[in-house]
């Protein structure tokens, strides 16, 4: 987590991502949509980390890699220092890809296993040879490896002879290779176990304070998001349903999905755990192919009243809370977020 964070570098706006559901053979024709992302808003500023939290399918994957451009939105901005990338050539953007880079989920295949690991972190030097001169860039990926936490006298191994923790730490080295201002990391320790994950953890928030990054952290475990997150943003089937400060979601949590799932995060302190209100969604979360009308999360919210049927609620500061201070006054995607609701039961942090 950043002690300081500075100005706006990336603003997300309307971004939307559909994929096309067809029928036919020889005439394909559009019968649907898939609504992965559908209208997603947020700011990133430098040095500050914004954490995505939210079940699987939920669409953060999707939109980690719409911010990196390995996919171009259906509709929507996303603006780097004030340039908007979605209208970038594809010469000007790979220019701008140097300054955003991403970290994968899983080590064990976002690694190409027939290349060495000075290869691999040095990989990015190929494609983007003004970074570092030719005969500096094996020094170069000794002193990532160094920063890592791996021997450089390993530039020479493959991925199959490191463990899965290693892996992900060759897979940060990467993506720190040209130096780049921000770096969107898909479930960065989802696929590692729990002692590793405190470890990877670890050393993204060291390496934000050496290089002055500014992280998208997606995941859907919400304590390592509290742990590395300045600020958090909840989604649920494509859109962002409450944001704000870490303090404000984890301990005055305004929207029901967001309360659900702080209910059903472990917490270590029997005498915490008696006194928490654990919350039981009832259905299954609806096919981004079939949206629900009105708030998406009505079917399964128990403050679901006739007016959520036919009404999205704006993502906003709840109009009884616009004039107070206090960790309540942040965005919520709810119609009766002011309602009453039980905080501080959800553990320590």
């Amino acid at each position: 987590m950043a002690d300081t964070v500075g100005e706006p570098i990336l603003e997300v706006s309307g971004l939307v991502k559909h994929y096309p559901l067809t029928r036919g053979v020889l005439l394909r024709k559009q019968v649907g949509a898939v609504r992965a992302v559908d209208g997603v808003d947020f700011t990133l500023a430098r040095g500050e980390t914004l954490g995505i939290v939210g079940e699987s399918g939920c669409g953060k994957s999707t939109l980690a890699r719409l911010v990196v451009n390995l996919e171009r939105p259906t509709a929507g901005t996303i603006t780097y220092r004030g340039e908007d990338l979605t209208r970038l050539s594809a010469r000007a953007l790979k220019a701008v890809r140097r300054n955003i880079q991403m970290v994968f989920q899983d080590p064990y295949t976002s690694l190409n296993p027939r290349m060495t690991v000075g290869d691999i972190v040095g990989e990015p030097y190929e494609i983007h040879p003004e970074a570092a001169p030719k005969g500096d860039r094996r020094r170069r990926v000794r002193e990532l490896l160094d920063v890592v936490g791996l021997n450089p006298e390993h530039i020479n191994r493959y991925p199959h002879q490191f463990s899965g923790g290693q892996r992900q730490r060759i897979g940060i080295a990467r993506g720190l290779a040209l130096r780049p201002e921000i770096i969107v990391a898909d479930e960065p320790v989802s696929a590692l176990d729990v002692s590793v994950q405190a470890q990877v953890v670890n050393l993204m928030e060291r390496l934000q304070g050496e290089f002055g990054l500014s992280y998208v952290v997606i995941a859907h475990d919400l304590s390592i998001v509290r742990h590395i997150s300045d600020r958090v943003a909840v989604m649920y089937l494509g859109r962002i349903v409450e944001t704000g400060r870490d303090t404000e979601i984890y301990d005055h949590a305004t929207h029901p999905y967001t309360q659900a799932l702080l209910s059903a995060v472990p917490v270590p302190d029997p005498g915490a755990r008696e006194h928490r209100k654990r919350i039981i969604l009832s259905g299954d979360v609806p096919s981004p192919t079939a949206v629900p009308s009105g708030c998406r999360f009505r079917p399964r919210c128990w403050k679901a009243r006739e007016r959520c049927e036919t009404k999205m609620p704006p993502l906003a500061v709840p109009a009884g809370f616009r004039s107070a201070a206090g960790p309540a006054a942040h965005d919520s995607a709810c119609h009766f977020a002011e309602e009453k609701h039980d905080e501080h039961v959800y553990g320590p942090k």
